[in-house]
């Protein structure tokens, strides 16, 4: 999928390299064998930017996807709301 607004891929991308090291800062805290509450604080926050990042993905794909509908299809347009439906239900 190509996501036409290249400062809202950039800000998704930031998200993800934020997420990513927060999960290495997980590791190491296992590594150093840290207590369980600060582990799982750290887990507790790691999920939630991972909820917040998926929503604001699927906000930008759905918003994408409607644009491109093609309004002499109906059928296929309700296909992918179905679809879209769908994949949000999927969202943790």
């Amino acid at each position: 999928m190509k996501i036409a607004d290249r400062e809202t891929k950039e800000k998704l991308i930031k998200r993800l390299r934020r997420i990513e090291g927060q999960l290495r800062g997980v590791q190491s805290m296992l590594d150093e064998e840290r207590d369980c509450r600060e582990i799982m604080q750290q887990l507790s926050a790691v999920s939630s930017a991972v909820k917040s990042t998926s929503r604001k993905f699927f906000e930008d794909y759905a918003a994408l996807c409607l644009a491109e509908m093609d309004r002499d299809q109906p059928g296929d347009n309700r296909a992918l709301l179905q679809e879209m439906v769908a994949l949000l239900d999927k969202t943790p």
